[in-house]
């Protein structure tokens, strides 16, 4: 199944390009976002340190990296912030 993925803020310069908005991603029936993840890391590997602080989304909704995923949705990864 096809999804799509956005990542934002530093993940997104660290995947190399700042200008990378958003990827389409094959991952397998049943799958969850854990497993979008994991094939993010495996196009951009020097995303796998952040994989324990990152926060996620699908379709725009907060969701675990449990959260199962859908032909056609959104995943989106967000770093982790810091302020005041």
């Amino acid at each position: 199944m096809r999804v799509t993925v956005r990542l934002f803020a530093r993940l997104r310069e660290i995947a190399g390009d700042s200008d990378w908005r958003q990827e389409i991603e094959e991952v397998a029936p049943a799958a969850s976002v854990q497993d979008v993840w994991r094939t993010v890391v495996g196009r951009h590997p020097a995303l796998e340190p952040y994989g324990g602080s990152i926060s996620c989304a699908v379709n725009a909704q907060f969701a675990r990296m449990t959260a199962a995923v859908r032909d056609g949705d959104e995943v989106a990864f967000l770093p982790p912030v810091s302020g005041g």
